[in-house]
Order: structure tokens, then C-alpha cells, then sequence
């Protein structure tokens, strides 16, 4: 199996490129996009990894084997990383008034309630306090 081998000014070409990319990504960061900042970062991370992969490792000139092997590589990330979004985005869908440390379960308390949790963790009544509208007695007025 004979390499293929390419001109220095290709990988220097592809170098210059990743360089002004890299720019690009610094220069992007610093500049109020809204909601498209990520997109772009990610676009910009994207075709970076795309002329590495394919120039400095020399996928583009490979067998169709090894480009097979790429393409299901990036098809398995991709499922893992849906499948983390999938678990991510759905973390708030069984959320109780408490937080999600009870979230998807029935913690009960010896009463029956399922408003605190079990083991103590919630704050204590507060002890009882005089009544707004009372006011305390005034002292006796001395004879005179």
C-alpha cells in the first residue's frame, strides 16, 4: 500500500487555514451574536476537524474502507451525543415543587404526606408566636 503524498504547500495551505480559523473562533467570542454564538463556534470547530481529518490524516486520499470507518465513527458520536441531549432536555419533566432530589419517586412520610422529604432534611416549624393584634398589658396606674 503506497502513501499518497502531496505537495508542503497543501499542509501549509491547510495549516495558513486552520490558523485563520482559529482566529476566526477567537474573534467570534468576542462578538455579541445572540443566540447564533454557538452555532457559529461549533460551524467554525467543525470545518477545523474536517481539514484535519481529511488532510492531516489523510482520509481524502484513503481506501473507501477507512472513509466507511470515519462515516460510522461520526455516526456513533452523533447518536451518543442525541442521546445525551435526549437525557438532558428531559431532566425537568418529572420535577416536584422540592427540587429533583425526590423527582420520579414516592418518598412518603410517616403522616402519609409526599410534600417533604424523608430523613429529616426539611425545616422545623417555627415555635408560636404572640397574635398580631394583641398588644401587651399596660402596667396598673399608681394612686395617687
Amino acid at each position: 500500500m503506497s502513501a499518497h503524498v502531496l505537495p508542503k504547500s497543501i499542509y501549509y495551505t491547510i495549516f495558513l487555514s486552520l490558523m485563520v480559523l482559529t482566529a476566526a473562533t477567537v474573534g467570534v467570542a468576542f462578538i455579541n451574536l445572540g443566540s447564533l454564538n454557538f452555532p457559529v463556534a461549533i460551524g467554525i470547530a467543525i470545518t477545523k476537524a474536517t481539514l484535519v481529518v481529511l488532510f492531516f490524516m489523510h482520509v481524502k486520499y484513503s481506501s473507501q474502507l477507512t472513509k466507511m470507518v470515519v462515516a460510522i465513527a461520526i455516526f456513533f458520536l452523533l447518536v451518543l451525543l442525541g442521546l445525551t441531549m435526549t437525557d438532558y432536555m428531559t431532566r425537568d419533566w418529572f420535577a416536584s415543587g422540592r427540587g429533583n432530589s425526590g423527582a420520579g419517586t414516592s418518598k412518603t412520610l410517616e403522616g402519609g404526606s409526599r410534600l417533604a422529604p424523608s430523613g429529616g432534611s426539611g425545616t422545623t416549624p417555627a415555635a408560636p408566636s404572640a397574635p398580631a393584634h394583641e398588644t401587651p398589658a399596660e402596667p396598673a396606674a399608681a394612686p395617687h
